[in-house]
């Protein structure tokens, strides 16, 4: 068998993979936007068929047999060549599911529909103790997980890198010290100044309007409408069914704009990520997230994150994006915004204020709470923290950090959707993703002096077409340590995204 013919046929197996996931993935879109709250039972049963359907795939002896060829058949190409980061992943994901049990897999995957319905009824009454047993089986299940992949110092490491490979306990103590240190001069220097007014974002501000100006922006970001697709849900997310079909979400509040403004444009960079996969990698290795199983393309979900908070804040939490399209924003909301300047909107979005809730805080304190989390989730896995004390823990540490009592569950433990979908160990991911995007653009900027001209203009599709070219494209291909040394000239580094924050709050 020709090298052609022997990666053709490896490429046949991982399609028949992404079509399965992609199908799962579909239901998971439909439950947390569509589904009637009595369907949760029975969708979770679906979703674990096909995921178990896509692992057994995986596993199947003629994948093996593929596989094998394939190994022989790339051994004399370059390591970084997509073709051998194709044979290698697979094997990887070949390997990692080998150790463990089908039945885990398919519980594992079974238990997120029920147990997202379980949050989302415990969230609207604001009463963890709904949701705490499912949490309960969700820790069980992802020990059970860590121990099959087999980790050395902790628990978490194992889950931590189906997220983030190569992200420990021990490292990411380490990383958020560093970040804690830098980021407490800055907060106490925000916070001593007087605070902007802000009484206009707390209005009345019908969903119509705030879809409109929401659709609009991600199209000047770069989304495109004929690939994707924007919904209500409870927490936002973005999802892809291949770059071809890429849908993002966001959620309204009548009396808080903000939370669909930004929260519209973090799902849009997820999405911009998707849609800009190299062509040739849909439904291949380089597509597809075989450890985790999920139909992705982006290289890790910490390098997700940098596309969503990139273009989040870095662009449209900045002075120059609100000096140039405030008026359209007004125009939907003529009497609500009528007494407001550009420059009134934006110091006031801009402004710092410790709150509740994390897909809504400033970005001095926003990592906060994801240190937050992450304190938590180490503690959960190794068992330090029992679930039943969780609400009290959380509460005391958001009181140590942030000077907060929390008043409900709802503005507390129950506020992410993270835990009900299985996702434990995924939360360092954001803080990755600020790093990360601040190195990036660190970089882009020096590499293109004109870039902040064309952005102070209202021209993105400069950095949209840089970014395509240095992240987007490359798919799975490259690890985000890779990304970044390739781009950057060294890997993940906070002093970009420190920097940053002092020149954006100095000011």
């Amino acid at each position: 068998m020709t090298r052609d013919a022997s990666l053709a046929a490896l490429d046949e197996r991982i399609a028949a993979v992404n079509d399965v996931l992609n199908a799962a993935s579909v239901l998971t879109w439909d439950s947390r936007t569509m589904m009637p709250s009595g369907g949760a039972e029975t969708r979770g049963h679906q979703i674990a068929t096909l995921t178990r359907l896509a692992r057994d795939l995986l596993l199947a002896p003629e994948t093996a047999q593929a596989l094998e060829a394939a190994e022989k058949a790339v051994e004399s190409l370059p390591e970084d060549s997509p073709e051998r980061r194709k044979v290698a992943q697979t094997r990887h994901a070949v390997t990692h599911h080998g150790r463990v049990p089908a039945s885990l897999i398919q519980e594992r995957a079974a238990l997120r529909t029920v147990a997202q319905a379980a949050w989302i009824e415990a969230r609207a009454k604001s009463d963890f103790s709904i949701f705490a047993p499912y949490l309960e089986k969700t820790l069980g299940l992802s020990r059970a997980y860590a121990d099959c992949i087999g980790w050395s110092e902790h628990p978490y490491d194992a889950m931590v890198s189906i997220y983030e490979p190569g992200e420990t306990a021990r490292s990411l103590k380490a990383l958020f010290a560093t970040l804690r240190a830098g980021l407490l001069p800055i907060l106490d220097a925000a916070r001593a100044r007087p605070a902007p007014r802000s009484d206009f974002l707390f209005r009345d501000f019908p969903e119509e309007g705030q879809r409109a100006f929401g659709l609009s922006m991600a199209q000047k970001l770069g989304y495109d409408l004929n690939r994707g697709r924007l919904d209500t849900t409870v927490h936002p997310f973005e999802v892809s069914f291949t770059r071809n079909d890429v849908r993002i979400t966001t959620r309204y509040n009548r009396n808080y704009l903000p939370a669909s403004l930004f929260g519209t444009a973090h799902e849009t960079g997820h999405g911009l990520y998707e849609q800009g996969v190299d062509p040739s990698y849909t439904r291949t290795t380089l597509a597809t997230d075989l450890v985790g199983l999920y139909a992705v393309g982006g290289t890790s979900f910490g390098a997700h994150e940098s596309q969503s908070r990139l273009w989040e804040n870095h662009v449209v939490r900045s002075r120059t994006f609100w000096h140039l399209h405030f008026s359209e924003l007004q125009s939907h909301f003529p009497q609500q915004l009528g007494d407001v300047s550009a420059e009134e909107f934006y110091r006031s979005v801009t402004r710092v204020e410790p709150g509740f809730i994390r897909v809504e805080a400033d970005e001095l304190t926003y990592d906060f709470h994801i240190m937050l989390r992450v304190e938590i989730e180490t503690a959960l896995m190794d068992g330090s923290l029992p679930v039943a004390d969780l609400p009290a823990a959380w509460n005391a540490i958001i009181a140590r950090d942030l000077g907060l009592t929390v008043p409900n569950d709802a503005k507390g433990v129950l506020q992410d959707v993270h835990w009900s979908t299985g996702y434990m160990g995924s939360f360092p991911t954001y803080t990755i993703g600020n790093i990360m995007a601040a190195q990036l653009m660190e970089s882009l900027r020096r590499n293109d002096p004109g870039l902040d001209t064309a952005i102070e203009a209202g021209e993105y599709t400069g950095l949209a077409e840089a970014l395509r070219t240095k992240v987007w494209q490359h798919g799975r291909r490259f690890q985000r340590e890779e990304l970044l040394v390739r781009e950057t000239g060294r890997g993940l580094d906070p002093a970009p995204y420190l920097a940053y924050l002092t020149a954006k709050y100095a000011a």
